[in-house]
């Protein structure tokens, strides 16, 4: 039995990278309508993706998945965190202006983090999860892959930039990953339930 998910989004990418997460869970993915807009006010991830979940929940009478993510830097008290997609117009602009707050701070200690939230169909919240995923913040890019701040975040434990891992390894290791390893029982507890 297939059941219907629909992604608090109208990125196509994070669809596929969801649908990848959840490949034989007996959950089919689609992207919300594209005229439906949900404003992120959650001062937390958490907040953020529960709030997108029940909005497009409540709106498409469907159940729904959501994920809020960013980046948390120790010497910047945790910033960009839930503006880490609105700290410049572009990867590149959001790049410069982290490394420039850096400036010389040898403290570059960092997360990602990764917050998922599903609603039933009446857009009560009835599973979230939350994956981290320590690291640091190099001094210049590296690795031509991924996204974001992926060129600068760095995991010691494979001596690797997120940009520079290949899909397989930063799916396993990521805070997405994270948070979707622990989403998965549970997301099929309530499939099995239905």
């Amino acid at each position: 039995m297939t059941k219907l998910l629909v992604v608090a989004t109208s990125n196509p990418g994070k669809l596929r990278e969801m649908q990848a997460y959840l490949t034989n869970s007996g959950w089919e993915l689609t992207l919300k309508p594209e005229e439906l807009e949900v404003e992120e006010t959650g001062d937390t991830f958490a907040a953020n993706a529960c709030l997108k979940a029940s909005e497009v929940a409540k709106a498409t009478g469907q159940w729904a998945i959501a994920d809020d993510s960013g980046l948390q830097v120790d010497a910047l008290n945790g910033s960009p965190g839930v503006y880490s997609a609105r700290y410049g117009k572009t990867d590149a602009d959001r790049i410069a202006r982290l490394l420039k707050e850096l400036g010389n701070e040898t403290n570059r200690q960092a997360q990602f983090v990764c917050a998922v939230a599903i609603a039933n169909s009446h857009g009560e919240i009835v599973l979230q999860t939350e994956g981290i995923c320590r690291g640091e913040i190099l001094y210049a890019a590296r690795g031509e892959g991924g996204f974001g701040y992926d060129p600068i975040f760095y995991v010691p434990e494979q001596q690797l930039t997120f940009a520079e891992m290949s899909p397989a390894v930063k799916k396993s290791i990521s805070h997405r990953g994270n948070a979707f390893a622990e989403l998965l029982p549970q997301l099929n507890t309530i499939l099995s339930a239905e």
